[in-house]
């Protein structure tokens, strides 16, 4: 029989044996990861046209930074370019970000910032210089970060994904569920296998909805994404041309 000594001795080498081999997965991952992703989009309304997106994805060391720039075509380039921008940092569980801001042309009673208070498990979001703190959980990610998160997420995903992110004015959570095979998409003349997430309390026949399409072989990065109002008004973003580093 082992001594009580030997015993914790045999745990002290298994527990450093997991934690060697997790980060070395984990650091294996990393090297895995683009450290630098350039995506672009078009967003149409039933159909038809009216804005591009352009988005910058970019880690340096252990922080990034997400750029994601809107600019209406026609009629709608008078709205003014929409610019959002997530900063934080990269851990073993994805992005964390600490600073989100949300500017819409150059009107500042538009814009909505977003500061994260990690330490203090709290949400500072200002709009209108309206100040609102909320409770803030694990995992949270504001509208430029959360699309860059799937690419950390532990892989097969599960059956049902929460996502929890802040516009800068609420903080709102998503329950989807994933679909089990991956569909072909072709967008721009390119073809992508994509993992499909779909609302978990979608009901049969209800016409309103959120669903994303993510790239399976490039990263998870977000393919295709529709909204569906109540009133059935249909907004669609889909990627039209992709440079991963």
């Amino acid at each position: 029989m082992l001594s009580q000594i030997g015993i914790f001795r045999t745990i002290r080498v298994l527990i450093l044996a997991f934690f060697f081999i997790n980060s070395s997965a984990f650091a294996a991952q990393q090297v895995n990861l683009p450290k630098r992703i350039q995506a672009n989009y078009v967003v149409s309304k039933d159909g038809t046209p009216f804005a591009k997106v352009r988005e910058q994805y970019v880690v340096t060391g252990n922080s990034y930074k997400v750029e994601s720039t809107t600019k209406g075509l026609g009629i709608y380039a008078l709205l003014g370019v929409r610019k959002l921008t997530s900063t934080g940092k990269v851990t073993r569980k994805g992005l964390v970000p600490i600073h989100f801001e949300l500017h819409q042309g150059s009107n500042p009673n538009k814009a909505l910032f977003s500061d994260f208070d990690w330490s203090n498990n709290t949400l500072r979001m200002l709009g209108k210089g309206e100040p609102k703190i909320v409770p803030l959980t694990a995992g949270t990610q504001d509208l430029a970060s959360f699309a860059y998160q799937f690419m950390f997420l532990p892989k097969p995903f599960k059956n049902d994904i929460t996502v929890t992110l802040t516009t800068g004015k609420k903080l709102n959570q998503y329950q989807y569920k994933v679909k089990p095979e991956l569909e072909q998409l072709n967008v721009a003349g390119s073809q992508y296998k994509t993992l499909h997430l779909v609302p978990a309390d979608l009901a049969k026949g209800q016409l309103e909805t959120k669903e994303l399409w993510l790239a399976a072989e490039q990263n998870f990065i977000l393919a295709r994404f529709l909204m569906i109002d109540e009133d059935g008004a249909k907004l669609e973003q889909t990627l039209t041309e992709l440079h991963v580093d």
